[in-house]
């Protein structure tokens, strides 16, 4: 009889572990939180542990069928935030079998799906993320007349990318303030000013708090025609102490391996080169003529990206402390279209407690906002593209810098030397560094 209890002791033990071990392997959904991008959306599901998923799809509505194995949640799906256009609810439904969770995705219309898991980064834990394209379906553009003889002045378009967004926070400041927030509303104000200067447009990446891929963002600003690109973000390091603002071009190694990685992908020598793409496509040296041209195309890119950084560079340094004096280069996924110049700019160290503080202020923002717009302004009325609304003004004014001659100037601008010392009553070639020229323009 003793030796029953025993073993009954033992059994009702060997339960309770089991019931324990599985208590604790059980994962939990704790959240859900949905990210509305134009054309797409994110899910996120906040789990306990590292999710064991499986998934499909179904029509007639069209849903998405989440499973969840060994996995509960409390979380009450009906009060989930929700602004996408693409998904109607997320509810619950019978799991295939006990212990899974069953979570469907009813849709507005079909989509393509994405799903990863993500381990923990601060300041969120384990994740499964769902992202939801619609196809990048555009909107049907209405009919254009044919153009007419006179050729229309286009405005130079500024495409302004705000760093981060959505699931991804970017740096955290000391308060608690994330990157993505603060970047967003800095792009804003960019944006504003260069909506205000006439001749000039602004095409921004994203407008509110959703994630943009990166090959995404440089697809935005070539489908948009941008004459350049700019990508606003808040640095951030290990100790409070470094501060100040910086600017960022292409790195030269990573020009060159992207140029390798445009050469692969022979659809896109088109949509890089234009005509030009055209022209050499099915050709026997189609490859080498390819790298010929990107190449000079991202050399050109990336001397104009040089000088426009500079320009942003010296305005920003007169409203804030700066943490690089001169442009820097490094691999930033961002800046590597070949046939857009681009920078990356840096607007100061939100894990430095003074500088977060700043960046949260509307003054400081706009002043920095006036800096980024100030410099583009500077370089596209100096060097205005064919064709632009810029470009017909009567004249413009270029600042001699070192180096440059007479000669090299009259050829940037594509004046003769004569025309240019009529306009500035030169009765010599000799010109000193600051000089102030007028730019004759037909």
């Amino acid at each position: 009889m003793i030796r029953n209890s025993n073993i009954f002791r033992l059994f009702l033990l060997l339960v309770s572990l089991g019931t324990s071990f599985f208590a604790q392997s059980a994962n939990k959904l704790d959240s859900v939180r949905i990210w509305a991008a134009p054309e797409s959306t994110r899910l996120v599901f906040d789990l306990s542990q590292s999710p064991d998923y499986s998934y499909f799809t179904l029509k007639n509505p069209d849903r998405l069928v989440v499973d969840l194995k060994k996995s509960s949640s409390k979380v009450d799906l009906g009060k989930i935030k929700n602004n996408s256009k693409l998904v109607k609810k997320v509810r619950k439904s019978t799991p295939p079998e006990k212990g899974t969770l069953r979570l469907v995705i009813d849709l507005n219309k079909p989509v393509k799906a994405s799903l990863f898991a993500l381990p923990p980064t601060a300041p969120y834990g384990n994740r499964l993320v769902v992202d939801l394209d619609s196809g990048g379906a555009k909107a049907k553009q209405p009919a254009i007349s044919k153009p007419k003889a006179t050729t229309k002045l286009r405005d130079v378009v500024i495409a302004i990318d705000a760093g981060h967004g959505g699931e991804d926070p970017g740096s955290i400041g000391p308060t608690g303030i994330y990157e993505k927030k603060l970047v967003l509303e800095i792009s804003k104000k960019v944006a504003q000013k260069i909506n205000a200067t006439p001749g000039m447009r602004a095409v921004m990446t994203r407008t509110g708090d959703y994630f943009v891929n990166l090959n995404k963002r440089s697809e935005i600003a070539r489908n948009s025609k941008a004459d350049l690109l700019i990508s606003i973000h808040a640095d951030a390091f290990t100790s409070p102490q470094p501060r100040g603002a910086s600017v960022w071009v292409l790195s030269m190694r990573r020009a060159n391996s992207e140029i390798g990685r445009w050469l692969e992908q022979k659809e896109k020598h088109s949509e890089l080169l234009g005509g030009a793409g055209e022209i050499i496509q099915n050709t026997d040296n189609e490859q080498y003529l390819a790298m010929t041209l990107l190449d000079m195309s991202m050399d050109r890119s990336m001397a104009i990206s040089h000088n426009i950084a500079g320009d942003v560079l010296s305005n920003l340094g007169r409203v804030t402390k700066l943490h690089k004096h001169k442009p820097e280069s490094a691999s930033f996924a961002v800046l590597k279209s070949p046939d857009i110049p681009s920078i990356l700019v840096e607007t100061g160290f939100i894990s430095n407690p003074k500088e977060e503080r700043l960046l949260s202020q509307r003054d400081h923002q706009n002043n920095v906002a006036n800096a980024i717009h100030k410099g583009v302004l500077k370089y596209f009325e100096q060097n205005p593209p064919v064709n632009s609304l810029l470009a017909s003004k009567s004249s413009i004014e270029h600042k001699v810098r070192s180096g440059e001659s007479l000669s090299v100037i009259a050829q940037r601008y594509q004046i003769s030397v004569s025309k240019l010392k009529q306009a500035n009553n030169l009765k010599s070639n000799s010109i000193r560094i600051g000089q102030k020229l007028i730019i004759p323009r037909a």
